[in-house]
């Protein structure tokens, strides 16, 4: 049986006061949960700090995202064995917010997916579409596109020591949630895309779902077979309601 995971994705949020802040809650409120693994992605400049507080921890420290090329003359960017220097252990690949703003192709993500993994990292992918997409009834092809590069590139197996979020685009940050069986429903579809060409990759697969989860909704959404816990923005930055969330995984 997978154990459920909760994931805080802080995106660019946070201070060094607020988050001694906050991380002193999740230690004092999480330390004690069972059955549940409990992973914060912070922004790069505050990975020292997580490494700092969480590493005695049951709490593991992830960034959102990473250079798909190993070292080099490349500006700006933060490199696989860069996190790992900072003990990181997950990294965000692929959230539409960085895929729509950065112009970030299908190609450059599955790069990135398996350098995070070449260096020991557990790539979270996220996949998702937008609400036209959805209304149109094309949801699951374009999420099968988005797994199709690199199940095509560099085969199934390498789901095995990963983690997919569906992240459906229209839910992100505006408070409206995938309903419980719409999320079970492409977790699904997820799951049998893998497991058709590797059943033991497919089987050990943790698809978390993302999209305005909230400790309300947590409720009906991990409680789904194929939903194996949650991608949380807005609430993770409130340590009760997180509380809340990793609570119900549990």
């Amino acid at each position: 049986m997978r154990q459920k995971l909760v994931v805080a994705n802080w995106k660019m949020h946070g201070n060094l006061a607020s988050n001694k802040q906050l991380l002193e809650a999740y230690i004092a409120n999480l330390s004690a949960l069972k059955n549940v693994g409990v992973v914060v992605c912070v922004p790069y400049p505050y990975l020292g700090q997580a490494q700092s507080m969480l590493q005695h921890t049951n709490i593991a420290w992830g960034a959102q995202n990473l250079s798909k090329d190993p070292v080099g003359p490349f500006t700006g960017e933060v490199s696989a064995a860069m996190l790992k220097d900072f003990g990181a252990s997950y990294v965000i690949i692929g959230h539409s917010e960085r895929a729509t703003a950065y112009c970030e192709s299908d190609e450059n993500i599955a790069t990135k997916f398996v350098q995070a993994q070449a260096q020991g990292l557990t790539p979270i992918l996220c996949v998702g579409e937008t609400l036209i997409e959805r209304e149109a009834g094309v949801m699951e092809m374009v999420v099968g596109k988005q797994l199709d590069t690199i199940l095509n590139t560099y085969g199934a197996a390498v789901f095995a020591n990963a983690i997919v979020s569906y992240e459906p685009i229209w839910a992100i940050g505006t408070g409206l949630a995938a309903s419980a069986e719409q999320a079970q429903s492409m977790h699904e579809f997820i799951r049998g895309k893998v497991a058709a060409l590797d059943k033991s990759a497919a089987a050990s697969l943790k698809i978390l779902y993302g999209g305005s989860v909230n400790p309300q909704n947590a409720v009906q959404l991990l409680v789904m077979q194929d939903i194996d816990g949650g991608l949380i923005g807005k609430c993770s930055l409130n340590a009760q309601e997180f509380e809340k969330i990793c609570l119900t995984a549990a």
